[in-house]
């Protein structure tokens, strides 16, 4: 059992036809929360309750999901699940469940009308309460991920969902990361590029930024519909204005493994979640968040697997 597990839950639905899914990490007696959006093209739900001037204390979940703005309504089907059981907030006539959640664009990879819904949420409940073991690549939120977008989708790769731990004495961090990018997914290990924008009749991959150079002119948005979301979980204890700076932080993860990263095109976002368990550096726990998630990212996508023109790591 990984360390996160004693404090986490984490469920996944996938729909393999439709090729989209979601991701739920639930935290049944409430955490500490923080948000960082970097992308310039989100789609996120309660971010604001995370803002540190507000009063949300403790956060009992997030979701992660495929479908745009429509797969939001997942999120509506966590707290849902979460009321039924008792978990969120005690108001006396029932329980609030506080939620939070993002979502990325996967439409074109599969049925563009079907999206994670209110039973999606739900079923990613299920699943987390059955104590589902975690699946890399395709399933969840990465079902329908996608990388090196700019030059069409006949010439992008397939991207998925990845969770890493990183440890240091009895501090841990875990991140989940489901990886939509317009641009490339470099490995700092083998140093370079593999997975993204390709070339008909070339071998190489990785172009995205010289394309966007090649583009600059070009004030059409031909490489819309991405975006990296994510969940970082610590046993750290932080207040909540250092779990907003974290997860600021850990957005560098995201600069180390995707190039061009944080574009006008994505609506990349990480939410970080502390479980106040041990009392710790601030900046041993970035470090370690940083890493988690670029090692999550370099997980899903090499996990992936190919999709109609969306080749895979493994494949390629």
């Amino acid at each position: 059992m990984e360390e996160y597990q004693e404090f986490f839950r984490i469920g996944q639905y996938t729909d393999a036809e439709a090729m989209t899914g979601c991701t739920v990490i639930l935290c049944e007696d409430g955490v500490t929360g923080g948000v960082s959006v970097r992308g310039g093209s989100p789609n996120t739900r309660d971010t604001d309750a995370l803002k540190s001037e507000n009063n949300r204390k403790f956060v009992h979940g997030v979701t992660l999901s495929g479908g745009s703005a429509f797969g939001l309504a997942a999120n509506v089907g966590v707290v849902d699940f979460l009321e039924e059981h008792k978990i969120g907030r005690d108001m006396g006539i029932t329980f609030i469940p506080n939620v939070v959640g993002a979502s990325l664009f996967d439409l074109r990879i599969g049925r563009f009308d079907v999206r994670p819904d209110f039973q999606a949420g739900r079923k990613a409940c299920e699943q987390a309460f059955n104590n589902q073991t975690f699946q890399l690549g395709n399933y969840g939120a990465g079902t329908g991920c996608s990388v090196g977008t700019i030059n069409g989708e006949k010439n992008a790769m397939k991207g998925g969902i990845g969770l890493h731990t990183m440890r240091h004495g009895k501090l841990w961090v875990t991140a989940v990361v489901a990886v939509n990018a317009v641009g490339d997914v470099y490995d700092e290990e083998l140093g370079k590029i593999i997975a993204g924008a390709r070339k008909p009749g070339e071998q190489k991959i990785g172009f995205s930024e010289a394309l966007f150079l090649e583009h600059y002119q070009n004030e059409q948005a031909l490489f819309d519909g991405n975006t990296v979301i994510g969940c970082v979980m610590t046993n750290a204890t932080f207040s909540k204005a250092k779990m907003n700076k974290l997860a600021d932080l850990s957005h560098n993860g995201i600069a180390r493994a995707i190039r061009p990263a944080h574009t006008t095109y994505d609506g990349d976002t990480l939410f970080v979640l502390g479980a106040n368990q041990i009392e710790t550096s601030f900046e041993a726990v970035s470090i370690l968040a940083v890493e988690a998630v670029r090692q999550a990212i370099l997980k899903g996508t090499k996990a992936a697997e190919t999709h109609g023109d969306y080749l895979a790591y493994q494949d390629v």
